[in-house]
Order: C-alpha cells, then sequence, then structure tokens
C-alpha cells in the first residue's frame, strides 16, 4: 500500500542546535508541517483502513445520517453468482454497524442470506414463504441477529422453493411481499433500509420483489459476461413500472468480484460506468477469500474478518449509499 516514494523518505535531518535532549515531539495526531503539512494519520491507506475497521468493532463509534423517508432496495440480477446475497448481507452489516436500523427480507429458497446473518432457518421457522401466503405476519417471522441489535432479517426456508407455484392461483399474486410488509411494521421496527434478497431467476418472487420495493440494486461482476442478461432484467424492471409499480427504479448499481490484476477488471467496470452513469457507486467490491469464507461460519465479512479488504469495501460501499440518500435529501430540500 505504501510502496511508493512517499514510503523511502530519509529519517536524516540536519542538525539543529536548538534542539535539545528534553525535545518533546509534536502530537502524532495533529496534522504534519512542511511538506506534508495538513496531512493526518486517516489520510493514510492503512490509517484509513484502521479507522474503516474500528467502527467495525466499535459500532456507534460513527453514525451515518439517517434517510428521511425509509428506504427499500431490491437486490437483482437473474445471473448466479453475481454476489446478490453477499451484497445484501455485508451491505446491510456495514449500514447496521454504522448506525442504521436494516431489514433483509431472504426470498432466495437457498436461504444463503439467512445463514449469513446468523438466524435460524430450518423448515418449521417462519420464513418469507409462510409470509408470501399469508399463514403469518411480518412480526411472527422477523427475527434480530445475533451479530448486531440494529439487523434484522425474514429468513427463507427450503419450503420457498415450491411457492412459485402456489401464488401462480393467488389474488394479487404480484403485490403479496409489498401488502405484507406494511408501513406500521417498518415504523414499528424504524427500518431506515429494506434489503430483500432475491433468487437467480425473473419469476414471481422476484417480481414480487421488484413492487415491493421503490429502488433496485444490481451487482455485476467485472468478468466478460458483466452484462449479458442485464438487458432482460431491465426490460422486466420497466413492465413492472408500467403495469405494477411506477416508482420503481435502479438507483444503484454495485461492481462486484473486481480483480486489479487484470485489464478486464477495468474494461467492464469502464463498460458499466458508461451505461449507468452515476448510478454506480464508487466503491468496488474487490475479490476476497475472506467474503467467500465468512457465510461457512454464519457471519458477515465485517463480522468475520472486520480489518480485510472485503469488510473495508462494503463498509464505503454502506457509507456512500447512505451519503446519495442525504445528498438526495437536500436536493429534495
Amino acid at each position: 500500500m505504501s510502496g511508493g516514494p512517499e514510503a523511502t523518505v530519509s529519517r536524516e535531518t540536519n542538525h539543529d542546535p536548538s534542539r535539545s535532549a528534553d525535545h518533546v515531539p509534536p502530537n502524532q495526531d495533529e496534522p504534519a508541517s512542511g511538506p506534508y503539512e495538513g496531512i493526518t494519520l486517516e489520510d493514510t491507506p492503512i490509517g484509513a483502513a484502521a479507522q474503516r475497521a474500528s467502527q467495525v468493532l466499535h459500532p456507534g463509534s460513527v453514525t451515518l445520517p439517517k434517510p428521511e423517508r425509509r428506504r427499500m432496495l431490491t437486490i437483482a440480477n437473474q445471473k448466479g453468482g453475481v454476489g446478490k446475497t453477499t451484497t445484501a448481507v455485508n451491505l446491510a452489516s456495514a449500514l447496521a454497524v454504522q448506525g442504521l436500523t436494516v431489514l433483509v427480507v431472504d426470498l432466495d429458497p437457498q436461504g444463503n442470506a439467512s445463514t449469513a446473518l446468523g438466524v435460524p432457518h430450518h423448515s418449521g421457522v417462519p420464513s418469507s414463504y409462510e409470509l408470501l401466503i399469508g399463514e403469518v405476519t411480518p412480526k411472527e417471522a422477523v427475527q434480530q441477529s445475533p451479530h448486531s441489535e440494529k439487523l434484522y432479517c425474514i429468513p427463507a426456508t427450503i419450503d420457498l422453493a415450491g411457492a412459485e407455484i402456489e401464488l401462480v392461483s393467488m389474488v394479487a399474486r404480484e403485490n403479496r411481499l409489498k401488502n405484507a410488509l406494511s408501513a406500521a411494521f417498518l415504523s414499528e421496527l424504524d427500518v431506515d433500509f429494506v434489503l430483500v434478497d432475491c433468487p437467480p431467476s425473473l419469476g414471481l418472487l422476484t417480481v414480487n420483489a421488484l413492487v415491493a420495493a421503490n429502488e433496485v440494486l444490481i451487482p455485476i461482476q467485472c468478468e466478460y459476461y458483466a452484462l449479458e442478461g442485464v438487458g432482460q432484467l431491465l426490460r422486466n424492471i420497466e413492465l413492472v413500472k408500467s403495469h405494477l409499480n411506477p416508482e420503481l427504479h435502479v438507483s444503484t448499481v454495485l461492481l462486484t468480484m473486481y480483480d486489479g490484476r487484470t485489464k478486464l477488471a477495468d474494461q467492464v467496470a469502464e463498460e458499466v460506468r458508461g451505461h449507468f452513469g452515476d448510478a454506480v457507486l464508487r466503491a468496488v467490491i474487490p475479490r476476497s477469500v475472506k467474503v467467500s469464507e465468512a457465510p461457512g461460519y454464519g457471519m458477515t465479512v465485517l463480522d468475520y474478518d472486520p480489518g480485510s479488504r472485503g469488510a473495508m469495501s462494503y463498509l464505503d460501499a454502506g457509507r456512500e449509499l447512505a451519503a446519495r440518500t442525504a445528498s438526495t435529501k437536500a436536493q429534495e430540500n
């Protein structure tokens, strides 16, 4: 990180007779003088990373601005393996660590988001399946993550695998999730962000998520087939917007699995930014072993290894998402 010219600055100084043995060095937290005037420890890569890791280890040390209106984002991409669930749980954890209350709704029958958040999701547990078919209320289905008092989850069980078939014959089948997540329930939890994790398909579960939310977050991996399939997702979003949810829009795009050693990653990132413009977050999620290992321990990467590159990247993404909320609020006012 510090392999540039700055790392080789000489420690030698000219002899100054005015300096005595009892000379006290300046406070290291104060900005440096001379050619490094105005630079603090937090301005260096290592210092900034240490500061962010400290935020994870000491929740509440930094509080992000609370959005004026509750934000609900559906995290969707029918292409598998692009980081939907990883983004949902780690972004939720990043927001919670920095003082916001987050609800994750797991709509993927695999239940990976539930696993990463450490909540039980075996068959028989009240889940998103029972919520969709009307057997339980959201208050009965919601669970608090053991990792944070500000992080909640409505889990998914294997029973959800059959929900697509059952929903076909139900009244208002596309609005089941929207109707279930009532404003009264979300206000009682004092939720700031709702993140809906979708399965890798464009079926009724994903349509329910798109109807329930106002915003779509699309994770796109920095690989060759990055934009393949996104066109179909965008067409589906437009259909839902035209017929079911006029407020729906793609508000956020997050680049995942970025490998800075390859030109391909930069080319894909440039193409995505050219296509989606300001919707793409500046924060980019790198390929990280720690991010992959964390779910095996029933944790997000911020709980598993708060000092890792993956954890720092999601922390930055969460901060940027909240900052955009504040910016939007300022523009509206």
